[in-house]
């Protein structure tokens, strides 16, 4: 089960540290999410017994395998649709773990496009149930403080959003700006190809570097997440073992404008690295990479396929590499 237990434990409702655009936290869905939540319970009578969603679990003698495919098809049997009451009465956060262990731990990437599907057009009994579920899937699978973020399985639901007749034009429009961005660089898929500029005021374009893995990590002079990230990267005896072999390049990339800051910066960085900057700003202008979170890391191969997908877990990283080198 995908990382979810760090759901359980309250990872997705503490600040992270990640960078949003220029090192802010921005005002996710989460904390609509908990405004939500708030104003729910202000509404919820005093003498109320608070509502529970009980997920159907799959039969005790059923074969491990044959269960997850169960609980992908029946886990959400017992909730009912047409109450929208029940989403004034529920505490949100215990839904939205309910929507992880889901997410993450019944649906198998084999089953990530038919399984969210199949919930969000169950979801579709109102608008205010679909916006419900459309605000706890964005807040577990979209998040970028969510450590459970995952385009695969968030692509179907903006899909449904983008497609719903209880959705008007204008409502739609962040959903297609959001599913046209998730669709770009998806794992197993090649990624896009940019031009970055280095100290040296050359140009360079990263299809052209060679090397069996490339780490684009992309950061901002300053960020304190960047460092925290830097340092795991320099920490690793394993990716530090393939960079001397040159069978790793990192490409560290800065995607705004303040080239006086990133200059200032360039010796945070090891010479091994490659250190660039978009100069046109065409990451940004044709949204060729999502750039809502920083830091962020991408792990390609040598032909440039995505193996890992804007991420900051750098063990992650590094056992995706092992498993290629044992493969």
């Amino acid at each position: 089960m995908k990382r979810y237990c760090l759901f359980l434990l309250g990872v997705l409702f503490v600040v992270s540290g990640c960078c949003v655009m220029s090192c802010g936290r921005r005002t996710t869905a989460t904390d609509a999410s908990a405004d939500a939540d708030a104003e729910s319970k202000s509404k919820k009578p005093q003498s109320s017994v608070e509502r529970i969603f009980v997920p159907q679990l799959a039969p005790a003698m059923m074969p491990q395998n044959d269960k997850i495919v169960y609980m992908a098809e029946h886990y959400w049997d017992k909730f009912d649709f047409a109450d929208t009451v029940f989403i004034n009465e529920i505490d949100s956060t215990r839904m939205l773990t309910a929507m992880a262990v889901y997410a993450q731990g019944y649906v198998p990437d084999s089953l990530a496009q038919r399984s969210m599907s199949r919930l969000m057009q169950k979801a579709s009994t109102s608008k205010r149930m679909f916006n419900y579920f459309l605000m706890l899937a964005d807040v577990v699978l979209h998040d970028p403080n969510s450590p459970l973020r995952d385009d695969e399985r968030y692509i179907p639901v903006l899909e449904a959003a983008v497609a719903s007749p209880l959705l008007d034009e204008y409502e739609k429009m962040p959903y297609e700006y959001d599913l046209k961005i998730a669709r770009q660089n998806r794992v197993g898929r090649e990624a896009n190809d940019f031009y970055y500029t280095t100290a040296d005021d050359k140009r360079h374009r990263m299809y052209d570097l060679r090397a069996e893995y490339l780490i684009i990590f992309i950061s901002n002079p300053g960020c304190p997440m960047c460092r925290e990230v830097k340092e795991a990267l320099l920490s690793s005896p394993q990716l530090n073992e393939l960079t001397e072999r040159g069978k790793l390049k990192v490409l560290v990339l800065y995607p705004d404008k303040d080239l006086d800051a990133w200059r200032e910066h360039l010796v945070d960085y090891p010479d091994a690295w490659i250190n660039g900057y978009d100069a046109n700003q065409s990451i940004t202008k044709e949204n060729l990479y999502d750039l809502r979170a920083i830091p962020s890391l991408y792990l390609l191969d040598s032909q440039k396929r995505v193996m890992a997908k804007d991420c900051t877990d750098v063990r992650y990283v590094e056992s995706l590499i092992l498993g290629a080198e044992q493969s």
